[in-house]
């Protein structure tokens, strides 16, 4: 199981003010620490922590931040709705679009996703496997 994913960021608040415009949809709530973010999932009250808690911190070498390259993040959203509601707000927040919301002819009927890069040039992806929601046209 995967407990937690980092993200480097030189200016937290331009981070946060990316990750908060979709992040808390999701259901994540922000903890601040040490002047760092993190974004938690609550557990339901008597249960144990959900993973994966996800965080943006300055990096520990005093170092630039930078992007990974093949690096990624994916969030999973409820619909295709909510995919494309939060990438609007995310370009809003300051991202840059990485791939308008669509079905993609690489990945399963149902997997509708759209890509961006937060202000530090991560990669992050939203998306929806919904089987509800009808699916690509092949």
């Amino acid at each position: 199981m995967i407990a937690y994913v980092t993200v480097g960021a030189d200016d937290i608040d331009l981070a946060e003010r990316f990750y908060s415009a979709f992040l808390p949809a999701l259901g994540y709530q922000l903890e601040r620490y040490h002047g760092d973010l993190s974004y938690v999932l609550p557990p339901p009250p008597g249960q144990s922590p959900v993973h994966p808690d996800f965080y943006v911190k300055a990096p520990f070498d005093g170092g630039a931040a930078s992007a990974g390259n093949g690096s990624m993040v994916a969030f999973q959203a409820s619909s295709q709705a909510q995919v494309r509601a939060l990438h609007a707000a995310a370009l809003a927040a300051g991202g840059l679009d990485e791939g308008q919301p669509g079905f993609r002819a690489a990945y399963g009927a149902h997997f509708y996703v759209g890509y961006l890069r937060d202000p530090q040039g991560n990669k992050v992806a939203l998306f929806s496997d919904n089987r509800d929601e009808p699916g690509r046209e092949d």
